[in-house]
């Protein structure tokens, strides 16, 4: 224990030197391993952290000198702290790899701004990049490795000042230096990424699907021993193929739904692509559509392949990488749109509303000066999905928005295409719910899934008029209102355990009513071909 709180210790007067002799210990057996480096970690944080206080608490003081007056040149705090948080990732961790910069960095991180928690995150990652670095390196290699190094970190105050000085030219020069602006923003770039997957992990509604499903899939295990199989869900609705649990066309389904409340569509197989494109343009000129129109696939996947198309020449294009059959619809503009889980018992009248989800579409607002790159990354939810968003936009990602202009980043209703989803029960109204059951009961042989719905008028679409359905999903549809934010893991448990109850309750009457069920291993191949299938979209979203 004595030796560890030397060690500790020992990082707040030279972290460099006591990681140096921590692996020296450890060379000649003196210490583990794992103790050594935890205890150099441990002291490096906390000096770190005391740095960032110092500077946070001595604040006002040290923005009260006349020469930090002077380096300010009449910009706010605020500006100052704009300028370090857009770099403060790379400049972190940087400095941890610079003698000499670590002290004035993390002073100055802590004056003008910088939060604990991000100031803490970086910290910590550059301490775990550097301090198993160092001792391990000593440890395997001893002095040959530790007197060179030693000579590289043992800087005097001369070339400390000249290090302070440096920093502060480039915290200066920032906006000036286009070298400089592009290895900060190299460093910035590949740092913020890192940071944005952390976030993800402290949002469930991120988490990848085998571990978020994993509660749900032992839950629908149950049930399908109560139910007779998994194949009883494939009952639920004996008016879609399969009950709509996997590969269902879309567009069979949208031809089976009320014209009134339907966004038209055209089914164009998969043949020759002239044929397509020939089919394409004497529909659209036929029935007088204008652009633009939405091109997807039939099988859906979450969202994927959806485009906006603003010309022929934009269907000529989907359809050369397209994989499979496609849908053409005429866009509609929403700006709203609902997903809308209904559910009937069979036997009874009426059916009724699980849940309602209402949907945001991710926009970003220019400034100015930022392009949309930056907009993204610097936005508090979409860097979380800014994979998706730069991927889709690759295109445009140098473009600078203009003050004010707006820049939606995605057109499918879809969480994980980046839209938003909120839990939309304030918008369930009987007279939603007389419409919706009417639809659904006019659609022979479906009881359970979700509507979704674009809309333009919020009064209207709750008193069950203004509903443009878009595309109806069957037995394997979800209750997409757990995905809000404000919601918590144990609610959204709560709706998907009674969800899945329900579509087996559903499954299990109509199968028991003589509804045809498909054989469990149709059903597995159903599944595996589903998941070995091409992307519907050569060119990825």
């Amino acid at each position: 224990m004595g030796i560890w709180l030397a060690l500790i210790a020992g990082t707040l007067a030279s972290e460099d030197f006591t990681c140096i002799a921590a692996g020296l210990l450890i060379q000649r057996g003196e210490l583990a391993i794992i103790p050594g480096i935890l205890a150099c970690l441990f002291g490096i944080f906390l000096g770190d952290m005391a740095l960032w206080a110092l500077g946070r608490g001595a604040g006002r003081a040290i923005l009260a000198w006349p020469w930090m007056a002077r380096q300010l040149r009449g910009r706010t705090r605020t500006e100052f702290s704009d300028l370090l948080d857009r770099h403060a990732a790379g400049a972190i961790v940087a400095s941890r790899f610079m003698p000499g910069t670590r002290l004035p960095l993390y002073i100055v991180a802590g004056v003008v701004g910088v939060s604990a928690e991000e100031f803490a995150l970086w910290s910590l990652v550059a301490a775990l990049l550097w301090t198993p670095t160092i001792v391990l390196l000593t440890a395997a290699l001893g002095d040959a490795f530790a007197v060179p190094v030693a000579r590289y970190l043992g800087v005097g105050i001369t070339a400390r000042l000249v290090a302070f000085g440096g920093l502060v030219y480039l915290l200066r020069g920032l906006g000036r230096s286009a070298q400089a602006s592009r290895y900060v923003n190299l460093a910035a770039r590949t740092f913020r990424r890192a940071k944005a997957k952390v976030a993800r992990w402290s949002r469930w509604e991120f988490w990848p699907s085998w571990i978020f499903y994993t509660p749900v899939g032992l839950w629908t295990a149950l049930l399908a021993l109560r139910h007779g199989g998994v194949s009883t869900i494939t009952a639920a609705n004996p008016g879609i193929a399969d009950g709509g649990t996997v590969g269902e066309s879309k567009f069979e389904i949208l031809r089976k739904l009320p014209t009134d409340c339907t966004i038209p569509a055209l089914l164009i197989p998969t043949c020759a692509l002239r044929n397509r494109i020939g089919l394409a343009q004497e529909h659209i000129e036929q029935d007088a559509w204008r652009y633009p129109l939405i091109v997807k696939p039939d099988v859906g996947q979450r969202g994927v392949g959806v485009r906006l198309a603003r010309s022929l020449s934009n269907i000529e294009d989907y359809l050369a990488h397209a994989v499979g059959p496609v849908i053409l619809q005429p866009y509609h503009p929403g700006p709203f749109e609902a997903g809308v889980f209904y559910y009937r018992l069979p036997g009874e009248p009426n059916g009724r509303i699980l849940s309602i989800t209402d949907k945001y579409f991710p926009v970003v607002v220019g400034d100015g000066h930022s392009t949309l790159e930056e907009l993204i990354w610097a936005h508090p939810r979409y860097r979380m999905q800014a994979a998706t968003f730069t991927t889709r936009h690759r295109e445009t990602l140098g473009r600078i928005l203009s003050n004010g202009e707006r820049f939606q980043l995605a057109i499918a209703g879809n969480h994980s295409q980046g839209t938003l989803f909120r839990d939309g029960r304030h918008l369930i109204t009987p007279t939603l719910t007389r419409r919706i059951d009417e639809i659904a009961r006019g659609y022979g042989g479906f009881f359970v899934g979700r509507f979704d719905i674009r809309y333009c008028d919020v009064g209207a679409f709750k008193a069950g008029q203004d509903l443009a359905i878009v595309e109806l999903n069957g037995a394997t549809a979800e209750s997409t209102n757990i995905y809000d934010p404000a919601g918590s893991l144990f609610d959204a448990y709560k709706q998907l355990f009674r969800q899945w109850a329900i579509v087996f309750a559903i499954g299990a009457a109509n199968r028991a009513a003589g509804a045809p069920i498909t054989p469990t291993r149709r059903l597995l191949e159903l599944v595996r071909a589903h998941l070995r299938a091409p992307t519907p979209f050569a060119i990825s979203d």
